[in-house]
């Protein structure tokens, strides 16, 4: 039978655990955006040397499971002597370097978005490249897409639990602790669900408010 009294003993290690999935979430989140801007640019860069690397290497993180990415990256690679970082920070790397793939393909669709006159316009001011990017294509290609970004934020939130296979004590891997010291999994595993329809349903109000903001941009 359910037992309320130790459902709600649980609540607080998980809240702790709750803290490590957001504080992944936020940090993983920045990289995927700066780095997702990043592959689009590059990506659409004049030379061949540096676009076809940049797709390739976008594809072949987009393509593995963000599972296997986890393994290789914190178990793998440390006995190549090329990586050996706490899986706290591993997990934010992985899971942010995975989302920024599908970050870029959200740039394209604002970047591609962007009226072909303004390219030309800056031509014709004579702007540099990289003043036609930063002054003119990113503050009308980013502002429409913020509400897609969104929405990666809250599956990344989802994702966390993924990151509990190199050892990252989320809320799901505080639940699974305790059920495996108690032998009682239900009641910490509904304390966890819960946090996460919470924290995903107030995310989503969010993204609903800058859809409405941005609407008449999409």
């Amino acid at each position: 039978m359910f037992d309320f009294d130790f459902f709600v003993s649980t609540l607080s290690p998980i809240a702790r655990g709750l803290e490590v999935t957001v504080e992944i979430t936020l940090a993983g989140t920045g990289i995927a955006m700066v780095l997702g801007l990043v592959f689009e640019v590059l990506r659409r860069s004049r030379f061949r040397v540096v676009r076809w690397p940049v797709a390739f290497v976008r594809d072949f993180i987009q393509n593995t499971p963000l599972l296997l990415q986890a393994i290789f990256f914190f178990y793998v690679f440390p006995e190549y002597g090329l990586f050996k970082l706490s899986p706290f920070v591993s997990g934010i790397i992985v899971i942010g370097i995975q989302y920024s793939t599908y970050t870029s393909e959200v740039y394209r669709a604002g970047i591609d978005g962007v009226p072909a006159g303004q390219w030309q316009a800056a031509r014709a001011l004579n702007f540099s490249r990289t003043d036609t990017w930063r002054r003119v294509i990113l503050p009308q290609a980013i502002p429409p897409v913020l509400p897609a970004l969104g929405n990666y934020l809250i599956s990344m939130f989802k994702d966390t639990p993924q990151l509990l296979v190199i050892g990252v004590l989320d809320m799901v891997g505080v639940a699974k602790a305790i059920g495996s010291e108690n032998y009682e999994y239900t009641e910490p595993m509904i304390a966890a669900g819960i946090f996460f329809i919470i924290l995903s349903f107030l995310a989503s109000l969010v993204v609903r408010r800058l859809e409405s903001r941005f609407g008449a941009h999409l």
